[in-house]
């Protein structure tokens, strides 16, 4: 059984130049290991606080020396010591170190890189690969890949001038692999470019890796994506199919939904209207985020009209609160949850 040695931090930047915490565990027995702790440029407003250090002479305020001073003080006292193996036990020391319902203390930042630095550590400790690892200490042994969704298209906070919604996905339904699924995703991302280039649009890459042109509508992004699927030699719906990310909470204001490349403002019914329209013509099979985190009501429309033809995720309105998750399903609101950890 090893135990915890020494949790140490530093600040490193992100994919997007903001800095994050890059955190060390070591146990006694000599393993180590390192996590770094992503970030989100779309989040809920009920999020776990990611603690930054407000000084704005330096990286306009989104240092997390705070956040690092505290990994090496309060998060170390707690955890030092105890057994890498038992990771629930480890999770909630921590937590209760913090003591507030946010994570606001001691920072969701620090803890979430201890955790996960010390949970890959027990893991290389142990002679396993992390999936693994965690698979047993929830006693399940994995037997199954998740289909990959592949974000091609950005829009949104992640593409500035592109369409409204954030994010248009790929999914490899009908392969036999991983591999060979992510392969066909990459024939189309290539071939994307390809249709986007003839089109005379821009090949610009948003904040995720998609490309993000600036298109005359949210349609026109499904178009050229469908396009795309065509010339890279996929039927969509077949072999490969799309998701949605809308990140509807963004346009979301005085509860209405301002879709600006559209010119169009629609109320709750009217967004369950367009996906329904969208989904009647579109191969679509999954839409995350498809109204705004406030708008349960909406919500409940949404699962009532589309909740048995497709997978309807909530991730900024559950924001993974377990308290919020558990309202959600008493309501009826969306059909499955995004977990991040």
């Amino acid at each position: 059984m090893a135990r915890v040695a020494q949790v140490i931090g530093q600040e490193i930047l992100d994919s997007r130049g903001n800095p994050t915490l890059l955190v060390t565990a070591t146990l006694d027995d000599g393993t180590s290991a390192q996590a770094g702790v992503p970030s989100g440029a779309s989040t809920g407003s009920r999020e776990a606080v990611e603690l930054r250090d407000g000084d704005k002479t330096r990286f306009g305020g989104k240092g997390v020396l705070k956040a690092l001073a505290n990994v090496s003080g309060a998060l170390a006292s707690a955890v030092v010591g105890r057994d890498a193996g038992d990771q629930a036990g480890l999770d909630r020391a921590m937590i209760q170190a913090d003591g507030t319902p946010t994570k606001g203390r001691l920072g969701a930042n620090a803890i979430l890189g201890v955790s996960l630095a010390v949970a890959r550590a027990e893991a290389s400790s142990r002679g396993l690969p992390l999936y693994r690892h965690l698979a047993q200490m929830a006693g399940r042994e994995p037997n199954l890949l998740p289909v990959p969704f592949l974000n091609i298209l950005n829009g949104g906070r992640h593409a500035a001038n592109s369409t409204d919604v954030q994010e248009f996905m790929v999914v490899p339904l009908a392969a036999q692999t991983f591999a060979e699924g992510l392969r066909w995703s990459a024939d189309v991302y290539q071939a994307l470019g390809r249709v986007l280039h003839a089109r005379g649009l821009a090949t610009t890459i948003g904040d995720e890796g998609g490309y993000a042109p600036q298109l005359p509508s949210n349609e026109a992004a499904v178009e050229v994506i469908l396009e795309a699927l065509r010339e890279a030699g996929y039927e969509p719906g077949q072999q490969v199919s799309l998701a949605l990310d809308p990140a509807a909470s963004e346009f979301y204001a005085e509860g209405k939904y301002h879709l600006h490349r559209d010119n169009r403002v629609l109320s709750s019914g009217d967004m369950v209207d367009f996906y329904a329209g969208w989904l009647d013509r579109f191969p679509i099979v999954s839409i995350e985020d498809g109204l705004g985190e406030q708008d349960w009501d909406g919500w409940a429309q949404l699962v009532q009209r589309l909740g048995g033809r497709l997978q309807l995720v909530g991730d900024d309105i559950f924001v993974t609160n377990p308290l919020i998750i558990k309202q959600g399903i008493e309501r009826q609101v969306a059909n499955s949850v995004l977990i991040k950890l």
